[in-house]
């Protein structure tokens, strides 16, 4: 406890926003910042190029004396807005911070960043440590449908390197961890999804990884999400049914390809088991399998690790 409150008392949490045309929903976003129960918090947003009210609502909110930093975006997408974030958040800061994703359209609850700080003050703080957490998931007008999938297995790399569990909009990093994404985020040419690589970037180097079981914010659902969430049996069979349909190798190919480019900052056992994992296809049938009983890789539920024994013995992975 006392570890705890030391951290959330030196604490400083860097919020980094990326936004295209989100009007519709960004100023209750924005609001549910400006109210959360921690208050030392700055906000760094990059913009693609948006048409409606979106840079009009961020410049209205840093004029109500809120910490804001207005920045262009690389255009090509949430990803890699998202990544550009990374890479140039450090020039806009002074101190050691924490990082905190933050999407247009959620609503954060009063305890998202505080409850965060409280799980990452109880470890060592030179160790990388990223903490997520489940979501209520709403209709585009909030209106609470039910809660995230719970996460049954415990996070790790061999779980990262074929499912990401953690909710970029829930992601809170300690200091440690913040520097090494950022360092790393010069690394890589291209990524899948921002937060699939940080889960696998921190879980990698043998960081920590906490889910907290009980949601920090309302997760819209809509037709806009990039991703959406992976709940409900519809949409758990949409991700089977993309990992049966060869999907998954297309975005293995980016994340093995993105990890190489930081393959010197893997615990060695971890970078064995990407190099197994990276020869997968190139191995008879029979091999592929007994390869993924040996490395361990598997999915949160017993449905999704069938389906990725599947996809492995069909060369879809």
């Amino acid at each position: 406890m006392k570890r705890e409150l030391q951290m959330a008392q030196t604490a400083h949490v860097t919020i980094l926003l990326a936004t295209h045309n989100g009007a519709k929903n960004l100023q209750a976003q924005l609001e549910s910042i400006a109210l959360q129960d921690f208050s030392d918090w700055s906000l760094i947003v990059s913009d693609d190029n948006s048409t409606d009210d979106t840079r009009k609502i961020i410049e209205e909110f840093a004029g109500e004396g809120h910490d804001v930093t207005l920045l262009d975006g690389p255009y090509h997408g949430a990803g890699a807005n998202f990544m550009s974030l990374l890479k140039r958040y450090r020039d806009h800061i002074t101190t050691q911070t924490c990082l905190a994703f933050c999407d247009q359209d959620d609503v954060w609850l009063p305890d998202r960043l505080s409850r965060g700080i409280a799980a990452l003050g109880s470890l060592e703080e030179n160790v990388p440590t990223l903490y997520c957490s489940r979501t209520w998931l709403t209709d585009a007008g909030l209106n609470v449908r039910r809660m995230s999938a719970p996460r049954p297995r415990r996070l790790s790399f061999r779980n990262a390197l074929v499912q990401n569990v953690a909710s970029g909009n829930t992601i809170l990093l300690n200091p440690a961890a913040s520097q090494l994404v950022a360092d790393a985020s010069h690394e890589p040419k291209a990524v899948v999804v921002h937060d699939w690589w940080v889960y696998q970037i921190i879980s990698g180097v043998g960081g920590k990884l906490i889910h907290d079981n009980e949601p920090t914010l309302m997760y819209r659902q809509h037709d806009d999400n990039e991703i959406g969430a992976n709940d409900g049996a519809r949409a758990k069979l949409k991700r089977v049914s993309m990992l049966l349909s060869g999907n998954y190798a297309v975005w293995n190919k980016t994340n093995i390809a993105a990890l190489r480019c930081s393959k010197h900052r893997l615990l060695t056992e971890n970078s064995a088991v990407l190099d197994d994992f990276a020869r997968l296809t190139q191995l008879p049938a029979g091999q592929r399998l007994r390869m993924v009983w040996r490395i361990g890789i598997y999915r949160q539920t017993l449905v999704g690790t069938l389906a990725l024994w599947f996809a492995t013995l069909t060369k879809r992975i």
